[in-house]
């Protein structure tokens, strides 16, 4: 699993070896940095509410600015992931984070907080972009994926369940310096990481970059699964409020869901693609949709929590979620041979993840749920439809 590596100066590093669990691991924290306040969200928007008195608008349109960066950033990544090195432009990129989320800590006017989350977003999207060229330079890049979500639904659902509680207390500098401590921790594990130079993958991966109409579909599918999800999962806490459920239990079924969902990532790992794509994605979508639909029954809780359709709402949209994005990240890494394309599917789920709560803003008002959970299922009826194609050719080209 380990093996020894000289780096370009003096020094030397246990290095994983490039596709051991352990690299994935390692990759997965480096992908995660720049987009984990993502996984955060409802207690970054709600913390805004509380902390900061921001209305549901400006602190929805904070959570956008931070997405829309990291597309910008992402988008980037896809013209210079072959021509970097990418374990330097890491450590400058990670230091930039931990910079401005320090500075984030001391901003409370909205118009400001929005600038300065838009530039995080943009080094946190280039990053993320780097991230996943990288892995897409790994075998089996899913399972990769897999651990990816792993990570962010487990330390997300850890974030979820403290920081809406240390708010009152702290107000919004524990939300910043729990990102200022996902990246130092990130920038810790870059030197154990191995080179991965670019290279040409199987012919079949080469000869993939012709379907440039099968990995747009992916490319779009993508997007709308990020986008319906996101815009549910920004104002999450507000539908339980809306459904009169109280705080502290609202924070504990986001946060306890949200590791209850790592059951999808870890399925990834375990499948890869031994069933194929289209009927285990496509399933899955489908279960995505129903859960968020059960969020109009928010109120209805017969006996407690466990029993509670929020909470098992939330349960199954997590685990579905975790499921279906590795697998189409996976897809759109499989357009292509040096890492562009993996890159541009991050793109797309950073303009998935920042279109979702922009759309969500502007449609929920003060209490209109409703509509945006049925916006919501739209939006994954449509991302169904697209990836049947492109599911469907790489499940062929691999019989």
């Amino acid at each position: 699993m380990i093996e020894q590596v000289v780096s370009a100066g003096s020094r030397r590093f246990p290095t994983a070896a490039p596709n051991s669990e352990i690299a994935r691991i390692l990759l997965a924290f480096l992908a995660t940095a720049g987009l984990f306040y993502v996984n955060i969200m409802p207690a970054l928007v709600d913390g805004l509410i509380e902390g900061l008195g921001f209305s549901n608008r400006e602190a929805g349109f904070v959570g956008s600015a931070n997405v829309y960066g990291a597309a910008f950033g992402a988008f980037g990544a896809v013209f210079i992931v072959k021509h970097i090195n990418w374990r330097r432009a890491a450590v400058i990129l990670l230091f930039s984070l931990i910079a401005i989320d320090f500075t984030s800590m001391f901003v409370t006017k909205a118009n400001i907080l929005i600038g300065t989350r838009f530039l995080h977003g943009s080094v946190g999207g280039l990053l993320v972009g780097i991230g996943f060229a990288v892995i897409s330079r790994t075998t089996e890049a899913d399972r990769t994926f897999g651990y990816l979500l792993t990570i962010q639904f487990g330390l997300g659902g850890l974030g979820l369940i403290y920081l809406p509680g240390l708010v009152p207390e702290y107000g919004t500098t524990a939300l910043f310096f729990s990102l200022v401590a996902f990246s130092f921790v990130t920038l810790l594990m870059l030197p154990f990481l191995s080179d991965y130079p670019p290279k040409e993958k199987v012919k079949a991966a080469a000869a993939r970059e012709n379907h440039k109409k099968l990995a747009f579909l992916a490319l779009v599918a993508t997007f709308l699964f990020q986008a319906a999800n996101m815009g549910i999962y920004a104002y999450a806490i507000g539908i339980g409020k809306h459904a009169l459920l109280e705080t502290d239990f609202i924070s504990n079924a986001l946060g306890v869901a949200a590791w209850v969902a790592i059951a999808g990532s870890i399925l990834v790992i375990v499948m890869s693609t031994k069933f194929g794509r289209l009927v285990p994605v496509g399933t899955a979508i489908v279960l995505t949709a129903f859960g968020i639909w059960l969020l109009h029954f928010s109120d209805v809780k017969p006996g407690g929590w466990e029993t509670s359709v929020y909470w098992w709402s939330n349960v199954l949209v997590g685990i579905a979620w975790a499921f279906v994005i590795s697998y189409l990240l996976g897809m759109c890494s499989e357009f292509d041979a040096t890492g562009q394309m993996a890159a541009l599917g991050g793109f797309a789920s950073k303009m998935g993840l920042a279109s979702g709560p922009a759309v969500a803003a502007m449609v929920v008002g003060e209490s209109n749920y409703g509509l945006l959970i049925d916006i919501a299922i739209a939006a994954l009826i449509g991302c169904l439809l697209v990836m049947l194609l492109p599911a469907r050719a790489l499940d062929r080209e691999s019989d």
